[in-house]
């Protein structure tokens, strides 16, 4: 009876655990370690960004950090993060707090609270866009003038270098253009008002470098004529070197400024003194400045003593604790510097064409309510298959298949960093009503009568679905551009969720219904 019981189960299992439904296993898992990653027990808050100009910048905190205690006070939450430095400030007199990270130990002196700002450590690593986080969202165009797709990828560099002066978290900002080939810049800003957004964005960008109280130039085409990028004979990483147990590697590239502005370099520059303490440079430096605020100070050589050149080199240095983390840093501050410089030598005017705000309060209770809504629609599928079909387990089927659609498309987005907005999740909602008509059509295929083996009842069904795959597809992609791209999310999401259909979830379906129906 033994031996009889053992082979039953043998053939059942062998027959369930197909591999169209290994292979829907296997990418279930790594679905689910793409959405929560390796369980961390990791306590604190983690730093979202730093204001550049503050002492904390200086002493050492960066975004991305993970705050673990204040002054021997365990941090766990946004709650302990304030309580820690509540009443500390009060008497206009520097305090010291000694700051713990996840891996260093940070002490500050200084009368205001640090200038940070910090969040909860995240339980997955799915992004959620501003719709459901909370902020405003902006939709700028030039005035009066239609931008290429190059000029707007310039003035996408331009901007972000602004908005990141100010210390702003949850920036996103990206080229857009909609079906009529008009080209947009799309500004997002987690936690900012419309009023704020619009500020920041009608400010003119002014950047001025100065030798001391002296302007020597300030940006755009009045004073620099051009900045060399993208070009390795005049910018690039120029060398790396190990110091410590860190890594250096530093950059260097070339402006080109106008004769007026030449001649003003090295007016000033001929007052100047050699540096006593580093005598290759003289004893003052070249600060920039964007909007008032000091970005970078760049060290002036001493054979540009009052010498008139139009040609300068800039450079500057990155670090990291490997080679590859230094030279990443390298360019990333060329980069930012280079943007710096042209800023304002953009000949337009910017305005809004589109303002919007989000509340996140409307956007914890969409999520609660479209996760009860969906988990409702689900169950109701589920009876009316149960009622309609009259086997439990054609309705259990269906409705593992659908969750797993829905697992794989978020891990999906979670690997490919997509944030998940409205159109978003709508698109996760017409993949979830697609998949269960398509399942639909295969359970009803099966049950027909026609002198036909389920194997080809089920290829039937296979290639109605597959005609209305394409279908879909080609319906979906002219969305990647309408609304000047607002309705992306949608069409992306959607696309994600009906291939992932096609290729594993379907394939699995149809196997697990070939078993129900010859059992």
């Amino acid at each position: 009876m033994y031996q009889y019981l053992k082979g039953i189960w043998k053939k059942n299992m062998a027959l369930k655990f197909t591999w169209r439904i290994w292979i829907l296993i296997f990418v279930l898992v790594l679905s689910l370690l793409s959405i929560f990653g390796i369980p961390s027990f990791q306590k604190g808050v983690i730093i979202k960004s730093v204001d550049t100009n503050s002492t904390a910048f200086e002493q050492g905190l960066r975004a991305g950090q993970i705050i673990t205690s204040i002054d021997g006070k365990k941090i766990t939450n946004i709650g302990d993060f304030s309580s820690s430095l509540e009443n500390k400030y009060n008497f206009n007199e520097s305090v010291k707090i000694i700051i713990h990270t996840k891996d260093s130990e940070i002490i500050l002196f200084s009368k205001i609270p640090p200038e940070i700002i910090v969040s909860e450590i995240q339980k997955t690593n799915i992004k959620m866009g501003l719709d459901l986080a909370g902020g405003s969202r902006a939709l700028v165009q030039a005035q009066d003038k239609k931008l290429t797709s190059s000029e707007v990828n310039d003035l996408v560099d331009v901007i972000s270098n602004r908005l990141n002066v100010y210390g702003i978290a949850d920036l996103n900002i990206r080229p857009v253009s909609d079906l009529s080939g008009n080209n947009f810049m799309l500004i997002e800003i987690a936690g900012a008002t419309p009023k704020d957004l619009e500020e920041l964005i009608s400010k003119q960008g002014k950047f001025e470098a100065k030798i001391g109280n002296e302007t020597v130039f300030i940006g755009g085409e009045k004073d620099i004529t051009s900045v060399c990028r993208n070009d390795a004979t005049c910018a690039g990483i120029v060398s790396c070197q190990v110091s410590g147990n860190s890594e250096f590697c530093n950059f260097r590239f070339t402006i080109y400024l106008s004769e007026e502005a030449a001649n003003k370099h090295a007016e000033i520059t001929g007052n100047l003194d050699v540096n006593a303490t580093n005598p290759e440079y003289l004893s003052e430096k070249l600060d920039l400045y964007l909007d008032d605020k000091l970005v970078d100070s760049l060290f002036i050589s001493k054979g540009l003593k009052g010498r008139v050149t139009t040609q300068i080199a800039i450079s500057g240095s990155g670090s990291g604790q490997t080679r590859a983390e230094a030279y990443d840093a390298a360019e990333e501050s060329m980069h930012k510097l280079q943007t710096v410089l042209i800023t304002g030598s953009l000949p337009y005017k910017l305005e809004i064409a589109k303002l919007d705000t989000i509340s996140p309060i409307l956007g914890d209770q969409f999520i609660k309510n479209i996760f009860l809504a969906g988990f409702l629609a689900l169950l109701a599928v589920v009876l009316i298959i149960f009622f309609r079909y009259k086997k439990i387990k054609s309705s259990l089927a269906l409705l593992l298949t659908s969750v797993s659609e829905i697992v794989i498309i978020l891990g999906i987005a979670s690997l490919i960093e997509w944030n998940l907005d409205l159109p978003s999740i709508a698109g996760i909602l017409a993949t979830i009503g697609t998949g269960i008509d398509q399942q639909i059509i295969i359970l009803d295929e099966a049950k027909q009568t026609a002198f036909l083996s389920i194997k080809q009842k089920l290829k039937r069904a296979f290639a109605i679905i597959l005609g209305a795959y394409f279908t879909a597809v080609v319906a979906l992609l002219p969305l990647l551009w309408a609304g000047a791209g607002l309705l992306k999310g949608f069409a992306v999401t959607t696309i994600i969720g009906i291939t992932t259909g096609i290729l594993i979830t379907r394939p699995a379906f149809t196997d697990m219904v070939k078993k129900i129906e010859e059992d």
